[in-house]
């Protein structure tokens, strides 16, 4: 889910986060493995590297990964796969023969997929007892929350600014002529924000009104494009893409990224995010059935939820801890929006309805 393209932290701040390992080690072993150090067995040794499925945007610092192989003697390796959308659906249709031992990417919006398909293992990470209720969506622990984003309609302040235009404040100004063209969306068969987007829109317009609103987004030439890099690093024009549409289906933390990734940095976001366009979207990680590496697996995910992990994140994938001691860093505090609103849905209802809304969707705005 990681909303910008990752970096890796500056030297200071992989220090910091090296110095916060011993801090958290003790509470990160798994709560399933047959040794209490969290160490894979002698045949899961013979198995190779724990493998690690995920979207095209994780991204971990060196030396909170290395730390966590020294400790525990198991040896990662990361498979990314595309799009989380993309990489949940591959790993569906490849479940007889897994790609990996863990998968991590699948969101709160595309959970009963992966349960009707039992995609995953039962396992209770020992760090739950950090994690707020309010993430954990799965009483069976089929997965674990890893980290939580907004998405949001971002825009570029300097291009409204130079055309005179005033800059959007809400989804229904999306649809008015003096925005023809300036809208970038990803498809929702393809990218979870995009997904996360259109059930904004379903939020937002009533279960009755959401196609129309997109009938008219359609007709108002929006762009849609297959994930969320092409979305802002090629056609946004807030972007060092430089493309040619303002506004963009991103996260609220993308302006503290903007701001983070700059050299010099600038006093002010060159982004800012659309009150009123947010949906809540949730990233967890699952043991995948079929694994021989269970023992680690787990051990994998406990340290996804331990404090160097989860303190690393905000700078790496720019996504908020869903650990309730994590603190994040100042700069990225100080710039990542905290939407006052949500938009959101039942999570049964989404479950229930998200196939057949897509398939709504892909027949008014792509045929």
């Amino acid at each position: 889910m990681a909303p910008i393209k990752p970096i890796r932290l500056a030297p200071t701040a992989a220090l910091v986060a090296l110095a916060l390992l011993a801090s958290a080690c003790g509470s990160s072993g798994p709560s399933r493995p047959a040794t209490s150090s969290g160490a894979p067995t002698p045949t899961e040794r013979l198995a190779g590297p724990l493998v690690v499925v995920t979207h095209d945007s994780f991204a971990v610092s060196e030396a909170v990964l290395q730390a966590f192989e020294d400790r525990t003697g198991i040896k990662v390796e990361i498979l990314q796969a595309g799009d989380a959308v993309e990489t949940v659906n591959k790993a569906i249709l490849t479940q007889d023969n897994p790609e990996g031992d863990v998968l991590f990417g699948i969101d709160n919006n595309t959970l009963t997929r992966a349960y009707d398909a039992e995609l995953f293992e039962p396992y209770t990470s020992t760090g739950l007892d950090r994690v707020d209720a309010a993430y954990q969506l799965d009483d069976q622990h089929r997965v674990t929350p890893i980290d939580h984003a907004d998405v949001c309609l971002n825009y570029d302040v300097a291009w409204f600014a130079r055309h005179g235009l005033a800059a959007p404040t809400s989804l229904d100004d999306l649809t008015d002529p003096a925005y023809q063209g300036l809208v970038v969306v990803e498809n929702p068969a393809t990218s979870t924000p995009g997904l996360a987007f259109m059930l904004a829109t379903v939020a937002h317009s009533g279960p009755d009104g959401w196609t129309d609103y997109w009938k008219q987004l359609r007709a108002n030439d929006v762009q849609v494009v297959d994930g969320w890099e092409q979305a802002y690093n090629t056609a946004f024009s807030g972007s060092a893409g430089h493309g040619d549409r303002p506004i963009v289906v991103s996260y609220a933390t993308s302006p503290a990224a903007e701001v983070i990734n700059a050299d010099p940095q600038p006093a002010t976001p060159p982004t800012a995010v659309v009150a009123g366009s947010c949906f809540r979207q949730i990233e967890f990680a699952g043991v995948l059935q079929g694994t021989k590496r269970a023992a680690a697996a787990g051990a994998f995910i406990d340290f996804m939820l331990s404090t160097p992990f989860q303190q690393d994140m905000p700078l790496n994938m720019y996504v908020e801890p869903v650990d309730n001691q994590a603190v994040v860093p100042p700069v990225f505090a100080q710039y990542a929006v905290k939407p006052d609103e949500l938009l959101s849905l039942p999570a049964d209802e989404v479950g229930a309805n998200r196939d057949a809304w897509i398939d709504q969707w892909t027949t008014i705005v792509l045929r």
